[in-house]
């Protein structure tokens, strides 16, 4: 499953607006799914991004949007039709969750 220009645009969107929502900074995000910044801007950017780091991070995003009491961002591009298909072709991981629990 490649992404086209248009659709890489558009999931990048999706994604970083979710993470607006999440009220999550960058850096609880990468620390969630043991990634580097680096690594978590470039699947922000869906720029030479594994395709399963792409879906985990749409996951973890989902989730965490709905954690927070929100209503995620719908993606266009990678919907659950489309999850059929990346997880034959690629072997998709499950997402960690952010932890909410406000600490004393």
């Amino acid at each position: 499953m490649s992404l086209n220009a248009e659709e890489r645009r558009r999931t990048g969107t999706e994604l970083r607006s979710n993470l607006a929502l999440t009220g999550l900074t960058d850096q609880q995000v990468a620390a969630d799914l043991e990634w580097t910044q680096d690594r978590l801007t470039n699947t922000l950017d869906i720029e030479g991004a594994d395709p399963v780091d792409v879906w985990q991070l749409r996951d973890y995003l989902a989730q965490a949007v709905r954690d927070a009491g929100r209503e995620p961002v719908p993606f266009t591009v990678l919907t659950d039709r489309s999850r059929k298909m990346a997880r034959a072709w690629f072997g998709l991981r499950t997402a960690p969750r952010h932890d909410f629990t406000p600490t004393a």
